[in-house]
């Protein structure tokens, strides 16, 4: 009997990790960490409720943290097999998991010197040595072909649109002969967005998991040009600084190529452009280098040069950089990481230019709950950074045209092309609110059972 186990990304948005058991071997589909409520985030610590030594593979769709970050603290605890990804993804996990691990030791120390933590002493979740067996044990595999990784479990991707290397995983199960195909969304991307091509068209299944970030909600329907513009101007106009929290992968190079595309237009000052995350500075040379990923549009632009380059942008990549930005006094764009304002240098530049009502702070994405992102996003006076308490006087904006992740109507279109009704709809990686619209959504436009699983259920797959 084939099972799946709902081991994260059931009834929230992070946390992705899926195993599947057939014929005594365990496949584990992404890894992710969990992030936002501190509830969330102690799952993290816990044990978890399988061993990690009895898994034999894991298969990435894609890098997010959320959907591979707990790969260093599953190889600590006992696994040892090989993991699966495309390319671009061990690529970029080259990048996210040494700036992960060096970010948690950072926040450990400093919470240790500056004695704000309950824990004595405070440790990070892994280190920087523990990330070293895992990018060993990666194995690549073909960006769209089927590739066999037993007899049991054969995988096949499906461009996701959503970053760079993202993929649906069309996962075929073998067990007694029957054959039972399970597919597992990932995160699905918007269409006619910038740089990457549109998410793929689904295939037949018998399982999916879909993920439902944005199943309560429409994105605004405006341009993303128009409004980052708009911000641009009335903020350099008042003499002020633009903070930017950004993912690394993905949200910083489409931010960067409209800001160029808005440059070129004389449709904004030239103003002078940060970007202060030495890993959003190392994945951007990966989404010029992945050619395979691009739509067309973004292809021709790169023969007139570096689509991803401001005019006027200055890269940062040691502490002292970071910290020079503290001089600046006139109009300019900061984009630093983390995107949900959860760690990283960011939380120096929201420190600072948080309390000035002149300057804006610029959210482009998802702000799951619990983070400081979402706490902007609500309307918070003040920000707890660094044991302090900081006033926020500073213009909030939350542009979610920047979003990478489909929304509603983009979720129904992708769900439209799948050939046929699979057998069972299960909604994933998605807050209560938005999985449960998505679930009523999905059974009154196409008349499928859709259900919405517990974190730890156990379902059997030939049901």
């Amino acid at each position: 009997m084939a099972k799946l186990t709902f081991l994260g990304a059931a009834g929230t948005v992070t946390g992705s990790k899926y195993l599947i058991e057939a014929e005594g071997k365990r496949l584990l589909v992404d890894c992710g960490l969990f992030q936002g409520l501190k509830q969330l985030r102690l799952r993290n610590w816990d044990t978890l409720p399988e061993k990690p030594s009895s898994f034999d593979w894991c298969v990435l769709t894609h890098a997010h943290l959320d959907h591979t970050g707990y790969l260093p603290r599953l190889v600590r605890d006992g696994f040892r097999g090989p993991i699966y990804a495309d390319a671009a993804t061990i690529e970029l996990c080259n990048i996210l998991f040494p700036d992960s691990a060096h970010l948690q030791e950072e926040d450990a120390e400093r919470a240790g010197r500056r004695g704000y933590s309950k824990h004595k002493p405070p440790l990070p979740l892994y280190s920087q040595a523990e990330v070293e067996p895992v990018l060993k044990a990666f194995r690549e595999i073909p960006r769209s072909d089927p590739f066999t990784i037993s007899p049991q479990f054969t995988v096949r991707p499906h461009d996701a649109g959503h970053i760079l290397g993202s993929a649906s995983i069309e996962l075929t199960i073998t067990e007694n002969g029957k054959k039972t195909v399970v597919l597992f969304s990932g995160d699905v991307g918007r269409y006619d967005q910038p740089i990457l091509k549109n998410p793929e068209a689904p295939p037949r299944c018998d399982v999916l998991l879909c993920e439902s970030t944005y199943g309560d909600r429409e994105h605004p329907s405006d341009s993303p040009e128009d409004a980052l513009a708009d911000v641009i101007n009335r903020v350099s106009k008042r003499g002020g600084v633009i903070v930017i929290p950004a993912f690394a992968v993905g949200r910083t190079q489409t931010i960067m190529y409209i800001i160029r595309k808005l440059e070129d237009a004389n449709r904004i000052p030239r103003l002078p452009v940060f970007m202060d995350s030495p890993m959003a500075i190392n994945v951007t040379g990966l989404y010029l280098r992945h050619h395979e990923d691009h739509d067309l549009i973004f292809t021709n632009e790169e023969a007139g040069g570096n689509p991803l380059d401001a005019h006027t942008v200055h890269y940062m990549r040691t502490v002292e950089d970071s910290k020079k930005i503290n001089d600046v006094r006139t109009p300019a764009i900061i984009i630093s990481a983390s995107g949900m304002a959860t760690g990283g240098r960011v939380l120096h530049h929201l420190a600072q230019r948080a309390p000035d009502r002149r300057n804006a702070i610029l959210l482009a994405g998802f702000q799951a709950a619990g983070t400081r992102g979402r706490s902007l996003e609500e309307g918070a006076k003040t920000l707890r950074i660094h044991g302090e308490d900081v006033p926020v006087a500073a213009e909030v904006i939350n542009l979610r045209q920047f979003s990478a992740h489909a929304d509603k109507s983009e979720l129904l279109r992708w769900l439209t092309g799948l050939p046929a009704p699979p057998r069972q709809t299960y909604l994933v990686h998605g807050e209560p609110a938005a999985s449960a619209a998505l679930k009523s959504a999905i059974e009154s436009n196409f008349r499928w059972r859709a259900a919405l699983p517990a974190y730890l259920q156990t379902v059997d797959l030939d049901a």
